[in-house]
């Protein structure tokens, strides 16, 4: 992320309304293999192929905001790698970790890792610390910290359909498992920070707690990511959850996050009233069936529709609902940019 994009940023956190309308998409390993041209094992496993991949994104694109930017990451194994998963990987297909947890009575037997030694962590600040000098020399800094939520993690070294029955039939052996996770969420991010110190925000992925009703949200999910939040003294405080997102929107103020990535079932205005005016929204174009699947006409259309949705398109990062997924091409990306910007050129009659 540049200077100038990371200004444009919080400009946008304080409430100016910005002309061009500002575009941003999350990018990582779903997208960008397939659309540079390479398998998504030789993206891990490359540090070359990785760097041009992103390389190629911004300079493609130089007015669209890419978060977090320079993403280094190994897609859902990151976290758990660290808790001793084990990863499995194909050559052009999305890796999984597999569980550790057979029942949660053996979350006493887990251990909090050490991100700086443990799993694939050290990989992922080791690959950015090579690179930093040629993505600095380009004019673009590391700005987040980037880790998988604490009810994401302990999903996947859980199971996810156990963790869910756990909330409700072993709640206190799912507490001790989310706490041990969050401190772990702690430290990870804040050794990211510590490594690079242009770091002054943060971006938590978490689709789990879009899964679980209010009292379970309030239980289990508010004390962690309230920690994580009271933890990390950064200007931007990132949350995605592209799951059903109505409760994380009428939480985010407690939770202490001021930027939302949400599922694109749910409108900018819908998830505005909920969120509440301080909230930066990240959002809103079904990214599989429009903005991946559609035609350049299709992807305009839907976007001015987008963008003529909101009266008050302050604190609005234009977007899809959701991470850039896999099949999206550079003209649906140049038609969603031009529409955003057309909206911007022809204010709204109302």
């Amino acid at each position: 992320m540049t200077d100038p994009q990371w200004e444009q940023l919080l400009r946008v956190l304080d409430g100016e309304r910005l002309d061009p309308l500002p575009v941003a998409f999350i990018i990582d390993s779903p997208w960008l293999p397939g659309w540079a041209g390479c398998s998504i094992l030789d993206y891990y496993a490359s540090q070359p192929r990785w760097l041009e991949a992103n390389f190629r994104a911004v300079r493609q694109f130089p007015d669209v905001v890419f978060l977090p930017g320079f993403w280094s990451e190994f897609g859902m194994c990151t976290e758990p790698s660290a808790f001793g998963a084990k990863c499995v990987f194909a050559d052009n297909d999305f890796p999984f970790a597999e569980k550790v947890l057979h029942c949660l009575d053996d979350v006493d037997r887990l251990a909090r890792p050490n991100c700086r030694t443990d799993g694939l962590c050290p990989f992922v600040v080791k690959r950015l610390e090579h690179c930093r000098g040629e993505i600095e020399a380009a004019g673009h800094r590391i700005r987040f910290a980037v880790s998988r939520g604490p009810l994401n993690i302990a999903s996947f070294l859980a199971g996810h359909t156990e963790l869910l029955i756990a909330l409700k039939t072993e709640p206190a052996a799912a507490v001790k498992l989310i706490d041990l996770v969050t401190d772990f969420v702690i430290d990870w991010l804040g050794y990211q920070r510590q490594r690079f110190d242009s770091i002054d925000g943060i971006l938590v992925l978490d689709d789990l707690i879009g899964f679980v009703g209010e009292r379970d949200f309030r239980q289990f999910a508010l004390p962690a990511f309230r920690r994580i939040s009271a933890a990390l003294d950064v200007r931007i405080k990132a949350l995605h959850n592209d799951a059903r997102g109505l409760i994380t929107a009428r939480c985010l103020a407690e939770m202490g996050f001021n930027l939302f990535n949400f599922g694109f079932e749910h409108s900018l205005g819908e998830i505005r009233q909920l969120a509440g005016e301080p909230v930066v929204l990240l959002g809103n174009l079904p990214p599989r069936d429009v903005l991946a699947a559609g035609t350049p006409d299709e992807v305009r259309r839907a976007t001015r529709a987008m963008v003529e949705s909101v009266e008050d398109q302050r604190r609005i990062l234009f977007s899809c609902g959701g991470g850039m997924p896999p099949k999206v091409s550079t003209a649906n990306i140049q038609a969603f940019c031009q529409a955003v910007r057309q909206q911007a050129r022809e204010p709204l009659c109302r």
